[in-house]
């Protein structure tokens, strides 16, 4: 896709959105099924189950995704079609490039083994490594709007309200 054509694409979406707001709100939903045998939830992502369950530091066998992997996976897909997104309007070529994602955690917290450990990731780092031929000033308006748009990297952010209830 180039420029024209994301601009097309994205043009009636735009007007759309400024005539009405709410129809720029959509609800994306996930869910996950705790039927079956050990500690695990399988997650429906629309293409396929992922079977999630415990990380090898909290006792699991490392036979199923982890949710902290699959929290950096969601971070380097949305940065990474933001980042492509964001080069294409700004007519920036990619030839081809990697993005990565990791963050460290402490797993005490996690266990309960200390309470002054946080139950989480302390910090995340996300890094693009790219083939391209951007000057440094166009690399940084890159990554400046890549950090601004990017859905899950916002979200992590500037974290929204968070309610656990009963269904």
């Amino acid at each position: 896709m180039d420029a024209d054509t994301l601009r097309a694409t994205q043009a009636p979406l735009k007007d759309k959105y400024r005539q009405d707001a709410t129809a720029a709100v959509v609800t994306l939903k996930a869910s996950g099924d705790l039927d079956g045998e050990g500690i695990s939830c399988k997650v429906d992502t629309g293409r396929m189950l992922v079977d999630a369950g415990l990380h090898p530091a909290t006792g699991g066998d490392g036979m199923q995704a982890c949710s902290g992997d699959m929290l950096l996976e969601a971070l380097v897909a949305c940065a990474g079609v933001t980042l492509k997104a964001v080069s294409t309007a700004l007519g920036i070529k990619i030839r081809k490039g990697t993005v990565r994602a990791q963050g460290d955690l402490d797993f005490r917290g996690t266990l309960g083994v200390a309470k002054d450990a946080p139950v989480g990731f302390r910090d995340i780092q996300l890094a693009f490594d790219l083939d391209t031929d951007a000057t440094p000033e166009q690399l940084a308006t890159l990554y400046k709007l890549t950090e601004r748009y990017c859905v899950i990297y916002q979200t992590l952010k500037n974290p929204p309200p968070l309610t656990l209830a009963a269904a």
